[in-house]
């Protein structure tokens, strides 16, 4: 008897973790994306495409040993304290009537890392669309989100563009992409390489603008100008096969600058003097680390880069919702204050959900700092 109440026992968990191993399966073959030929087919018309993968214009490194990688686990797991909020993170929700009205001349509302609703001259741009409880391929495994989106994807305004910086997952979302492809009519504008996973996707070739490095689109009279970043790309094994990406969007009285997710790099300054001054930068500031230090910026150099790409007002982005690194949650916006304080920089710092309007003089409550608290 106690022989067959250990096999039962042992054929529960073995049930219980073959369920658990299907839950975290589910869906990722599909999230993977285009295979590399399909890629290759398209990216191959790039001078920036070398032996089948994407080059930075300055080398990038980011090769982390294995004790590099147990160390910076370790941080993941043994410091929840501080690279976790200590109280729910406020939002912003957006009135039912927020988006009834045509879009603004300029103005942003941040939605969470790097997801914002830009609206520049009468058009509303949408960036790296995220919803998903997780930035992975897996529906069970990977960083899930340290708050809600302060917005459905329903109650959205129709959209005239919808602008992607790389094919990460908290950058790239599958289940995202499709329901926007469902219930808006925008184009998605991404990096060359990236349109063959919407493909694979199953989104329409008409509904796919992709471009490389210094190309630009029109929609009416807005202009999408994919410019460089310094980062890296892939879900899975293979890595650089697809581009990475900022964006200029430049309407005709008003300018924005996404930076996506990216190192410092000297083509900021290229960026500003071709297609600035800018109205609103949207920079990266979290996720650093010094394993790292090449593909993404830290707070310093994202003041840095705003006064390259001859920026008025900055919003930080890349941070916040999701945990990518082991620094303290709330560390990215100290430092960058601090640092903006100095060169004389105005930052707004939303909260999720949150419009700013560059436009207004309007002061940012420290929200924070009291999600810090426990």
């Amino acid at each position: 008897m106690l022989r067959g109440a250990l096999r039962l026992a042992a054929g529960t968990v073995s049930l219980a973790t073959g369920g658990w191993v299907l839950r975290a399966l589910h869906g990722a073959p599909a999230a993977l994306g285009a295979q590399p030929s399909d890629i290759h087919a398209v990216a191959e018309r790039s001078p920036h495409f070398h032996d089948g993968v994407f080059v930075n214009l300055e080398p990038a490194s980011f090769n982390i040993d294995a004790e590099e990688q147990r160390n910076i686990l370790w941080e993941l797991i043994g410091n929840r304290g501080v690279s976790r909020p200590g109280a729910a993170i406020p939002l912003a929700t957006p009135e039912a009537h927020a988006f009834e009205a045509p879009a603004g001349q300029i103005a942003v509302s941040w939605l969470g890392h790097s997801t914002a609703l830009l609206e520049i001259d009468g058009y509303r741009v949408l960036t790296d669309p995220v919803w998903s409880e997780r930035c992975s391929p897996s529906d069970v495994i990977g960083p899930g989100r340290m708050h809600a989106p302060p917005v459905s994807l329903e109650a959205l305004p129709a959209l005239d563009a919808i602008v992607v910086s790389h094919d990460h997952y908290d950058h790239l979302d599958i289940d995202t992409i499709l329901a926007l492809a469902r219930s808006q009519w925008a184009p998605f504008v991404v990096p060359l390489g990236v349109g063959a996973h919407l493909r694979d996707w199953g989104i329409p070739d008409e509904r796919i603008i992709e471009l490389d490095w210094n190309e630009q689109t029109t929609i009416d009279e807005l202009t999408l100008i994919c410019t460089p970043a310094r980062h890296f790309s892939g879900r899975f094994l293979n890595r650089n096969g697809t581009l990475w990406a900022s964006w200029a969007i430049v309407g005709p009285s008003h300018r924005a600058y996404f930076g996506g997710d990216t190192g410092y790099t000297k083509s900021f300054a290229e960026i500003g003097s071709e297609h600035g001054p800018f109205d609103v930068t949207l920079m990266p500031v979290g996720a650093y680390n010094k394993t790292w230090p090449d593909i993404h910026m830290n707070p310093e150099e994202a003041v840095q880069a705003h006064l390259d790409v001859n920026g008025r007002l900055l919003v930080p982005i890349h941070w916040c919702t999701f945990r990518l690194a082991p620094h303290p949650w709330a560390e990215p916006i100290e430092r960058l204050l601090t640092a903006a304080d100095e060169h004389h920089i105005q930052v707004a710092v939303p909260r999720p959900g949150e419009r700013v309007d560059p436009t207004a003089t309007s002061e940012f409550a420290p929200w924070w700092r009291f999600a810090e608290k426990s």
